[in-house]
């Protein structure tokens, strides 16, 4: 499911309404406003939230001077997307590790994945080059010492626990031993519940006053609207949280979450989750985000996604077997494990600009046909693979029968073969240095 995709198909509607305009009058720029104000609405954004943000906007859209402009449609969109930012946090904000070791407290409900976040964050943070220790100081959840460990362990980190002791304990002990094995970053998951209360808020304030950490990150479900900006501002009011996680952003259709924490709490979102892998997880970028929302794309996430995913001795050997018009289908089935790697199809499409725009029809961009073409290819000899031309109709039959598949499926990824091999050429710049097409 694509990111915000039901607030980014209303907001590209509403403005592909005025976008063929030039000048527009004060009532078509009232119009387009109130459609807004109503998307935002929808897509579950707090109403005092909504109300400022439209109020801003309109301040900056009822000049003169962008009425009476050829280019008020485009102008006004760029207030819109600057408005995003804004009301979004404006920057990036990045973690504050201070101290050795550097104490990240992880809070927040039960459900909202923060167990889980705290590996991703321990797995980032290791490939950043830091020493990451993780520690258990929810003792009340069945199984969440051991889910915890099995995190750590996914997420090369190391881990400490003892038992269902005091958390505020466990907390100190957790330092003197990130200490002990030179662990520069240790991050605390602590317990959560079904929903608020003053014991859960008392112990957590405790674990601060001993811990002092650096970060206190707050894990919020996306998916709950408007009960995650309740959950994110009764938390900041009793632990004066540093930043929000926002998780299960992938799931979420309408965002209103997003769009509403930052300004209700005057808190940053810090990173998002954005599935169910160790390194599905993303820094927030308020101008990226924007750009998501309103159908723009988001190429240089596209493409940290791409330089993390492809090494660079692959894309070296993918630009001379282009240049030698020697691209086979095992560099296609290549390019599949990298599509996979990064989230996805939908994931990529999500941040090409114009994907919106594309139309495409239903299936043709499925997941499951990705895994179709893969069967096919892994079902051809390594002649065929080194040399598709050879595949005529008995061969083809043959594929089709060991692949599980059609004839038909068959020449259906022959002809994406040969489109992919045109676009890889296009994708050559000069001196023939390749660049990323996904």
């Amino acid at each position: 499911m694509a990111l915000f995709k039901g607030l980014s198909e209303k907001l590209n509607h509403i403005f592909s309404k005025i976008a063929h305009k030039g000048r527009l009058s004060e009532l078509e720029v009232k119009t387009a406003l109130r459609e807004i104000r109503v998307a935002l609405l929808e897509a579950d954004v707090n109403f005092a939230v909504v109300k400022t943000f439209i109020a801003k906007v309109s301040e900056k859209a009822a000049g003169a001077e962008i009425l009476n402009s050829l280019t008020a449609s485009q102008q006004v969109i760029k207030i819109v997307n600057e408005e995003l930012i804004n009301l979004m946090g404006g920057t990036l904000s990045k973690l504050e590790l201070s101290g050795n070791p550097a104490v990240i407290m992880m809070c927040g409900l039960q459900g909202a994945g923060k167990t889980t976040m705290c590996g991703k964050l321990a797995n980032m943070l290791k490939k950043q080059g830091r020493n990451v220790m993780l520690a258990a100081c929810d003792v009340y959840r069945p199984a969440a010492i051991k889910q915890l460990e099995i995190v750590a362990k996914n997420a090369g980190a190391e881990f400490f626990e003892q038992g269902t002791s005091n958390p505020v304990k466990i907390a100190k002990s957790a330092i003197a031993q990130a200490s002990k094995k030179s662990c520069d970053t240790l991050i605390l998951d602590t317990a959560g519940r079904l929903h608020i209360n003053d014991e859960l808020m008392k112990e957590l304030e405790d674990i601060i006053k001993t811990a002092r950490p650096c970060e206190v990150l707050l894990t919020v479900d996306a998916m709950t609207g408007q009960d995650a900006v309740t959950v994110a501002q009764t938390f900041n009011e009793r632990l004066n949280i540093t930043g929000v996680i926002l998780t299960k952003l992938d799931g979420d259709t309408r965002g209103g979450a997003a769009l509403s924490v930052r300004a209700v709490t005057g808190k940053p979102i810090k990173f998002s989750g954005i599935g169910e892998k160790m390194g599905d997880i993303e820094p927030f970028y308020p101008d990226r985000m924007a750009s998501r929302i309103l159908g723009m794309g988001d190429v240089l996430t596209l493409i940290e996604k791409a330089q993390a995913t492809v090494n660079e001795e692959d894309l070296k050997k993918m630009e001379r077997r282009i240049a030698e018009n020697s691209f086979t289908l095992d560099d296609f089935l290549t390019q599949f494990d990298s599509i996979s790697k990064m989230g996805g199809l939908s994931e990529i499409l999500n941040m090409m600009p114009g994907a919106n725009k594309l139309n495409l029809k239903d299936g043709e961009l499925d997941e499951s046909k990705i895994k179709v073409f893969k069967a096919i290819i892994q079902s051809m000899t390594k002649q065929e693979r080194n040399n598709p031309d050879i595949i005529k109709s008995s061969r083809r039959k043959r594929i089709a029968q060991g692949s599980g598949t059609s004839i038909q499926q068959v020449n259906q990824l022959l002809k994406q073969y040969e489109q992919s091999k045109e676009l890889m050429k296009r994708f050559r710049g000069k001196g023939g240095k390749m660049r990323l097409p996904f």
